[in-house]
């Protein structure tokens, strides 16, 4: 009776091999689940079922070269021939080890029942002996007592029969399990001629020198703008809202400012989950009223224009008080140089990948779009540039890699009508496409985090994603 549970554990054994080298060997050929680069170049984790490709780009003479989008594909492994192969024969290993998991609590309990019955067996087997040695002393009260141990056997014989079909099982799955170890040796020979180890190696150096051109990606020049997304409809005409341009991207928090100008209640959202149900929030009293809408968010301080002076405040919302303030030398207020919209939008705070700006005019200029680099620490102006833009004539502006872009009104049949370049201290028209829906934008600034532009238009708060070109010079090959 042992013999079919001494071939049922050869072939668990079989089984648990089996199983070791597919757990070991599958990651390294269908588990090549990485990171997917989005034309914009954030990063998104991707599904087990998805892949992704990089686009080589050409490497022109004078040493530059044009880092085309990487953009998530369906991954080539999961149409692999081989990858397929693979899945189906772990599918009927999985389905072989359930069916011998199977067999083995049956076989254990039939084994079972037949050591119950030993001691009968052997009862019986010593009635029949002395039966045989002298028949004349089995009366017929013996003769019945052994029909009736006789009819306890009865149901052994099932069990015998299932442990008979069971051999025949066990020796199925031996058949099943020598076909699978056959294919699967046919394709790990197969398989010889790639060093798996080795192209991992070579998968991950590609990651690591993905993520660098990723890097070196992180500017560009503007080239288009996506179609708006309304998040959520609230408040007056004008105001601004923003998350923080600087934090990890863990930190999700929505600021809300409605109004521009007197107003002194910031409202700070958990999520934008929150913010678009409108829960969850809590309130900051600011010390000094605000002006305009012109307001960033910038490693968890908030950075305004104070009413009625061309004072920039720095409120840190974890200490709730002001850090420090101070004036920007000859800067316009009090709608002296306002954006074609007016609302108090002298002073235009904004964040790029490079740090802290101010845009605003003095009258030395002539009323012309000043940009000036800010220190985010003491608000001192570190560099100025005259764009000889004016700037009554903007509807409103933002910066992207150092590079100021203007929109030619604030209503609607706005587009990016000029860029200025402080890299160059020059500038351009331009024809950049901008659907302004709701017709009247009084706020509009750029997320480098994020990579988003966040808008305040006509009493909804919308953003656009943008497209970037990028120009690179590399060390080698990408």
């Amino acid at each position: 009776m042992t013999v079919p549970l001494l071939k049922i554990g050869a072939v668990l054994s079989t089984m648990a091999m089996v199983t070791n080298w597919m757990s070991q060997t599958l990651p390294s050929l269908v588990g090549l689940n990485g990171t997917a680069v989005s034309r914009a170049g954030t990063s998104e984790k991707i599904s087990p079922d998805e892949g992704w490709q990089v686009y080589t780009s050409a490497q022109a003479p004078d040493g530059k070269c044009l880092c085309t989008a990487v953009i998530p594909v369906q991954g080539s492994c999961s149409r692999d021939l081989r990858s397929h192969q693979l899945r189906q024969l772990t599918e009927k290993v999985q389905n072989i080890s359930q069916s011998m998991e199977v067999l083995d609590l049956r076989t254990s309990r039939d084994l079972q029942y037949v050591r119950n019955t030993e001691a009968l067996l052997r009862g019986l087997d010593a009635r029949l002996r002395a039966a045989a040695d002298g028949p004349r002393g089995l009366n017929a009260r013996g003769f019945q007592e052994l029909k009736d141990k006789m009819r306890e056997l009865l149901p052994l014989l099932p069990v015998l029969e299932q442990y008979r079909a069971d051999t025949r099982l066990v020796a199925h799955l031996k058949d099943e399990v020598r076909n699978l170890s056959g294919s699967l040796l046919a394709i790990r020979e197969e398989m010889g001629a790639y060093d798996y180890e080795e192209l991992q190696r070579r998968v991950l150096l590609l990651e690591a020198r993905l993520h660098a051109c990723v890097h070196k990606l992180g500017c560009g020049k503007l080239t288009g703008v996506s179609n708006p997304i309304t998040v959520r409809a609230s408040g007056s005409r004008f105001g601004s809202w923003m998350t923080d341009t600087m934090t990890p991207s863990a930190d999700s928090r929505v600021w809300y400012m409605d109004g521009y100008y007197k107003g002194r209640r910031v409202l700070e959202f958990r999520t934008l989950n929150d913010f678009v149900t409108g829960q969850h929030f809590v309130q900051h009293l600011l010390p000094h009223p605000w002006a305009g809408t012109g307001h960033v968010v910038f490693n968890g301080s908030l950075y305004y224009n104070k009413y009625q002076s061309n004072v920039a405040v720095k409120y840190h919302f974890g200490s709730r008080s002001v850090l420090v303030q101070r004036s920007l030398p000859g800067a316009g207020y009090n709608n002296t140089f306002p954006y074609s919209w007016g609302g108090f939008s002298d002073i235009d705070f904004m964040v790029d990948e490079s740090g802290l700006w101010a845009v605003y005019t003095t009258n030395q200029n002539a009323g012309n779009i000043v940009v000036s680099r800010v220190d985010p620490l003491t608000l001192d102006v570190l560099r100025s540039w005259d764009t000889g833009y004016p700037k009554r004539s903007a509807g409103e502006a933002f910066i992207i890699c150092g590079t100021l872009y203007v929109t030619n009104s604030h209503l609607a049949g706005a587009k990016i009508y000029f860029a200025y370049y402080t890299n160059t201290s020059s500038y351009e028209y331009t024809d950049i496409p901008f659907h302004n829906q709701y017709s009247h934008i009084s706020m509009l600034d750029y997320n480098p985090r994020e990579r988003v532009l966040y808008t305040w238009n006509n009493g909804h708060q919308v953003i656009y994603n943008v497209t970037l070109f990028h120009v690179i010079k590399t060390s080698g090959e990408l």
